[in-house]
């Protein structure tokens, strides 16, 4: 199997499709299934990667993704299975065939065989598990072993290491003799007699000095070690922080016992950036396959929470039922200011989590943000505040309404600038997930405080 992609022209590909499957090569695929033509297929899918073979069984319904996979699966790469989500994995690894499994897993390396079978049932794991060599099953297991989303689980246990005295010309001997190294690394570990990890040498600087100059003197200045039971969110972190490109792993004594490279802890933070925005939206770890009965269930406690919220702010509403009696116009306007209120609240909280979730937003500068939010609630408030009140005049004649609307924007855009910024802090300091439980607290806030001063003043100067 090529590792490219599709094998296209350039000149004919727009920036917004120029990775997305080909519609036309998928429909010769599925045609390949429907005839039964296995040489046809195996041609179509040879020109793929393995991220674009998995794109498109992710896409396809289940009948055809197991007749593909009948059909090709003398072909399949252990790499595919590494690609697909989590989602259909194992409807994947129940169809393919037992032999045709083993063999593309023995080609994974330790932590992408770990990825695989972390969320399989245990049936599936034990399956899996018993195709691969000794050494191999013992390090998936002992992986296995460690916490949940830890360093342990992302790491690989293949890693190039060196005694701190030796020089390039050895390490080079070394690799060229070797029988089992990583399929890709970046570094050459430098450890000491007792594999305490101490430096990191790039195969690059390894490749360009003289044979007779030492490791040690070619060591990168920047050397991040990982604890092993380090929570995966803060590797990616490091990466992150301070430009890594792989980081030995330690255990509780120092010892080295794997390395983790960028590419999953990129993957980390795809996954931290994908979660926390379907946690804001309080849809949950959901996939486009999932099914219409877990897609609802993932959904109905969030809509039901909104639904209490929504009652608690139509309570509020309820207590001016007169002054609306009395005045139609407040509840044509009512919907708006609760809107821009939302949406302002919306904006600062979308700001807040996300600097929460890079470390940008500390105790150290905490109440400068708060400020600087709050001071463009204000700006804005203003802003509209001006906007509704003459809208507000104009439409219903009354120049009285166009002041309470204007004030009540004032003081909604504020508290929406206060809520979302505080409440995603306040709930990181109780340990709940900022990005899970800020929105419904920020809806019900800028909703309650925005009918209830528009309303209120309404009541204090109307009547």
């Amino acid at each position: 199997m090529t590792t490219g992609i599709h094998n296209v022209d350039p000149d004919d590909v727009r920036d917004d499709d120029a990775y997305e499957l080909d519609r036309k090569q998928v429909a010769a695929i599925l045609y390949a299934v429907d005839v039964d033509d296995r040489a046809k297929l195996t041609e179509l899918l040879d020109h793929l990667h393995a991220a674009d073979i998995a794109d498109l069984l992710e896409q396809i319904n289940s009948f055809d993704r197991a007749r593909l996979l009948r059909l090709y699966d003398r072909e399949f790469d252990g790499d595919i299975l590494s690609e697909l989500d989590e989602s259909i994995r194992e409807e994947v690894i129940e169809v393919l065939n037992p032999a045709v499994l083993a063999e593309a897993v023995r080609d994974l390396d330790s932590d992408d065989v770990v990825d695989l079978v972390e969320d399989l049932e245990e049936p599936q794991q034990e399956a899996i598990l018993e195709v691969l060599e000794d050494a191999d099953r013992v390090a998936v297991e002992q992986a296995l072993s460690y916490p949940d989303n830890s360093a342990g689980r992302l790491m690989q246990r293949e890693v190039v290491m060196a005694p701190e005295h030796w020089n390039v010309g050895q390490v080079i001997d070394f690799m060229r003799e070797s029988d089992d190294l990583p399929e890709q690394f970046y570094h050459v570990v430098l450890v000491d007699p007792r594999l305490h990890p101490s430096a990191n040498v790039t195969l690059g600087k390894i490749m360009g000095a003289p044979r007779d100059a030492m490791l040690a003197d070619l060591a990168e200045e920047t050397f991040q070690i990982i604890p092993v039971e380090q929570d995966e969110e803060d590797v990616a972190y490091a990466f992150n922080q301070y430009h890594l490109i792989s980081a030995p792993v330690v255990d509780d004594e120092g010892r080295l016992v794997g390395a983790i490279t960028i590419d999953d802890a990129m993957a980390v933070l795809d996954d931290e950036h994908e979660e926390d925005i379907l946690r804001l939206a309080g849809v949950g770890e959901s996939n486009l396959s999932d099914s219409v009965v877990e897609t609802a269930k993932q959904r109905l406690p969030w809509l039901a929470v909104n639904l209490a919220t929504a009652i608690l702010a139509s309570l509020v509403i309820s207590i001016f039922d007169k002054t609306i009696s009395n005045f139609v116009a407040l509840a044509v306007l009512m919907p708006i200011v609760a809107s821009m209120g939302g949406n302002a609240g919306t904006q600062s909280l979308t700001v807040a989590v996300r600097a929460l979730a890079t470390r940008d937003l500390t105790g150290s500068n905490l109440w400068r943000v708060i400020r600087r939010e709050v001071m463009v609630g204000v700006a804005n408030g203003f802003i509209f505040a001006i906007v509704m009140g003459v809208i507000g005049w104009a439409w219903f004649g009354l120049p009285l309404l166009g002041l309470v609307i204007a004030a009540a924007m004032v003081v909604n855009l504020v508290v929406a600038a206060l809520a979302g910024t505080g409440i995603p802090v306040i709930l990181e300091k109780v340990g709940v997930d900022p990005a899970l439980a800020s929105g419904t607290f920020v809806t019900t806030v800028t909703d309650v405080v925005g009918f209830f001063a528009f309303l209120g003043l309404a009541a204090a100067v109307l009547i």
